[in-house]
């Protein structure tokens, strides 16, 4: 597989211009990195997945896992606009030829951002086949009724994919039959059906939730047939798994490094504290975690890329990288004591961030039930 040498390094590049105080002041604020999210864009990094004849670089789900992987190992944060590039694939493999055309383009010039995904809602969680909103035809257009919850980025992006239950359930149905996806363009929306309410989290991720009453979209953002949505959406999971999983590794290389650099300089009683072996081998530890995750997601990308379904691989790259990367995040800010603690050192603010992956987008219990009946063939438990 590919390494992508020059591609990281100029993503590394480009992340210095970044550095520890710019994210520091976002993280008071609750502020979005408009500067970053624009700064990649005009790069082409969050259009390399969007083929060569829409504007973008065609390149395989690899490089994006590369560009995500070296943005968070530069202490910045992907969150931001990593759902851009998984996204990406509903619009790619499903939609029409006239929706690609009028939408690909302007997204990969960066006019357009796609960075919004309303699927989870309150009641239903990660539950997705009882979720209630509603999308009813009526003429050329359907109206949506109902909220999402976790929808990241709805204030900063221009179109959302939106799940909705578009055929009512019926005896004999899946759950997860007769839901649709919708592209929605959410610069008409706002204010005419479509209301935002931010969310405060423990890290600055700009999550909201949102509520749609009687909100009009026109049948012809429509992605794909009526009623397999769920299908479309469930074909992306894998890959955004595996990204999720890339910015994990990054984010422990990230750790790693600080621990180690500070272990090595930081003296105590007459010597460098990474001499004694309880500081060091919690470092040490983490380090081959992060490799044994890091394979994971090569195998997961591997199979990805050669056609395959693997959602078994990619579901356990997302919990070995999550795990990982807060194992090395909890040997970071133990190796810095108190200054672990302290603002202007990051340590804090990444663990808050990648503490979320143990949880999103799916967490680790749900994977494990995964593994537990589609691997090893024990009875289902949800």
């Amino acid at each position: 597989m590919e390494a992508y040498t020059e591609i990281r390094e100029a993503v590394a590049k480009l992340c210095a211009g970044f550095p520890g105080p710019y994210w520091r002041a976002l993280d008071r604020e609750m502020a979005y990195p408009t500067e970053f999210v624009n700064a990649l864009t005009e790069s082409g990094y969050l259009s390399v997945l969007i083929p060569e004849e829409y504007g973008g670089s065609g390149l395989p789900l690899s490089a994006a896992a590369a560009i995500l992987e070296e943005v968070q190992r530069a202490g910045c944060n992907g969150g931001a606009c990593h759902a851009q590039m998984y996204t990406m694939g509903t619009l790619l493999r499903h939609g029409s030829e006239a929706q690609k055309a009028a939408y690909l383009p302007a997204i990969a010039e960066g006019r357009l951002r796609l960075q919004a995904f309303g699927v989870t809602e309150p009641t239903s969680g990660t539950d997705t086949g009882s979720l209630k909103t509603t999308a009813r035809r009526e003429g050329d257009h359907y109206l949506v009724n109902g909220q999402k919850i976790w929808t990241s980025r709805s204030e900063h992006s221009d179109l959302m994919l939106l799940l909705a239950r578009t055929m009512p359930k019926s005896e004999g149905m899946k759950r997860t039959d007769g839901l649709s996806v919708l592209l929605v363009d959410m610069r008409e929306a706002i204010e005419n059906g479509l209301t935002i309410r931010p969310i405060r989290t423990m890290m600055n991720h700009a999550t909201t939730e949102v509520f749609f009453d009687n909100l009009r979209v026109p049948a012809a953002n429509l992605i794909g047939e009526a009623g397999r949505g769920f299908r479309y959406i469930l074909s992306g999971m894998n890959a955004e798994r595996i990204l999720i999983a890339a910015e994990c590794v990054g984010d422990a290389k990230w750790f790693i490094d600080k621990a180690r650099a500070y272990a090595s300089d930081r003296s105590v009683f007459g010597r460098p504290i990474g001499a004694n072996q309880g500081v060091q081998f919690p470092i040490a530890k983490a380090y081959a975690n992060m490799r044994a995750a890091e394979l994971m997601v090569r195998e997961a990308l591997s199979l990805y890329e050669s056609g395959a379904n693997p959602g078994a691989e990619a579901n356990m790259a997302k919990m070995l990288a999550a795990d990982a990367s807060f194992e090395a995040a909890n040997a970071c800010i133990q190796t810095h004591g108190g200054f672990g603690f302290a603002e202007e050192y990051d340590i804090e603010r990444k663990f808050r961030e990648t503490r979320l992956y143990q949880v999103a987008p799916i967490s680790t219990n749900l994977i494990l039930a995964y593994l537990s009946e589609h691997v090893l063939g024990l009875p289902r438990s949800y």
